[in-house]
């Protein structure tokens, strides 16, 4: 849940978290957050997921990759490369 997750990030990105989260997570997002939930409760994610994998994944392969090269992802390996006290 979201105390799990604030445990793994540092205090910075939990405090921005805390200071400023509410102004993020607007009422538009919780309308559509509720759409999702309809979904997964109906079962449309549940049948898209299964012919997803039926047809050998190509959407979530090429979106995965899309994400992995990202910038941020780059700087975020090159930042972490700097800092031996941390496990990537």
């Amino acid at each position: 849940g979201i105390t799990l997750m604030r445990d793994c990030v540092s205090n910075t990105a939990e405090y921005g978290d805390l200071k400023v989260g509410k102004r993020i997570i607007t009422e538009e997002t919780r309308k559509e957050m509720k759409k999702i939930l309809t979904e997964i409760q109906n079962g449309e994610f549940a049948k898209d997921w299964l012919i997803e994998n039926q047809v050998g994944r190509p959407y979530f392969r090429a979106m995965r990759n899309k994400e992995a090269n990202f910038l941020i992802e780059k700087v975020g390996k090159k930042l972490r490369s700097m800092m031996p006290w941390i496990e990537s």
